[in-house]
């Protein structure tokens, strides 16, 4: 974003939404200008500066008393007083450390759009990813037995690959990579069609029911889905969440038990990377389970896991936490250029 003082109205909206994702900040909050931009996007300029004229902005649809004022002020030629605020109390990088392991970082391989349970659009998604320099984006969105996160059906997934090959036509140097996030079933299969599967780039394999599961058979879960040939990055292989929050009650879950040993020696027999998952309320796996799969000899996938454009900033705690634990960049599979990225997920 240009540090001129003048800025269009719907990116002053972006930025301010931008900016409280990556603060964590309410959903409702932030939800307001995501819905004024796209308004702003639907309404032409010079009725916008009408209204602005006759106090009439905030009739539109989606528009209160705060979007309206950004709008107003960047319509006027003037940097929006609440987007200035953000940004002087907006961190330049949310982690002391890991930056060269960020600049390393060509994409991110786990990510959600408004297809399952992220907030966002698939293209407000892209653009965001664009605009932080990747070269690739895996978009990940849960499969079907997930239904709080409203999973995608095999039928609602072809379709979303269809919008993915018309993204991929406008978008230049940069591609959005097909991709799931499946889960892994009770008996270590995964949650979609081997067909389906198939079809796609990139896939993350991840445990979200019963993870008070006894260790014994949550290990063979977790084997089974490791050496599953479609199965390439292990995600947030505990399931802990240390600083969580649910409709505004604190979340707290101890990580799930396993034989890691085990499955991070699964993991580097068969190519399957360890997520380290970089959103602030997993940190997933702790620093000595990453330790333990470095040993294995496992490859690493750093995540964000990002559920909202600003939230892809969060592959900054992940990239703190490799370098400190000294993961060699090579082992970082989205380090890697995006055809060696394909070479390898194509294991099967």
């Amino acid at each position: 974003m240009p540090d001129d003082t003048t800025i269009e109205p719907l990116d002053a909206l972006r930025r301010i939404a931008f900016l409280l994702e990556r603060s964590r900040a309410g959903t409702y909050r932030l939800k307001a200008f995501r819905q004024a931009a796209d308004t702003v996007v639907a309404t032409p300029r010079d009725e916008l500066e009408n209204r602005a004229r006759a106090g009439t902005l905030a009739e539109l649809p989606g528009i209160g008393k705060s979007t309206e004022a950004v709008i107003r002020e960047a319509l006027g030629g003037d940097r929006p007083a609440y987007l200035t605020s953000l940004e002087e109390k907006s961190p330049e990088r949310l982690a002391d450390g890991g930056e060269r392991y960020r600049e390393a970082l060509r994409g991110d391989c786990h990510s959600h759009s408004d297809w399952s349970d992220g907030g966002s659009p698939i293209p407000e998604m892209v653009a965001t990813a664009m605009e932080l320099g990747h070269e690739y984006q895996v978009l990940t969105d849960h499969s079907p037995s997930l239904r709080v996160a409203n999973g995608l059906s095999a039928e609602r997934l072809t379709k979303q690959l269809a919008l993915i090959d018309r993204i991929n036509e406008r978008t230049g140097d940069f591609t959005l990579l097909k991709g799931i996030e499946v889960d892994i079933l009770d008996d270590g299969t995964l949650d979609q069609t081997d067909a389906m599967l198939d079809k796609l780039d990139v896939r993350v394999a991840s445990v979200h029911s019963k993870l008070k599961m006894a260790k014994a058979p949550m290990t063979r879960r977790m084997i089974g889905a490791v050496r599953n040939p479609s199965t390439n990055i292990l995600g947030h292989c505990t399931g802990r969440m240390v600083d969580g929050e649910r409709r505004g009650k604190a979340l707290r879950r101890e990580q799930s038990s396993f034989d890691a040993a085990a499955v991070f020696a699964e993991c580097a027999a068969h190519g399957v990377a360890v997520e380290i998952n970089s959103r602030p309320e997993r940190q997933d796996p702790p620093d000595d389970l990453i330790a333990l799969a470095l040993d294995a000899g496992c490859l690493f996938s750093i995540d964000s896991d990002a559920h909202a454009p600003g939230q892809l900033d969060f592959v900054e705690y992940g990239c703190e936490r490799a370098e400190r634990l000294q993961i060699p960049l090579e082992r970082i599979v989205n380090t890697w250029p995006k055809r060696d990225l394909l070479r390898w997920a194509a294991r099967s």
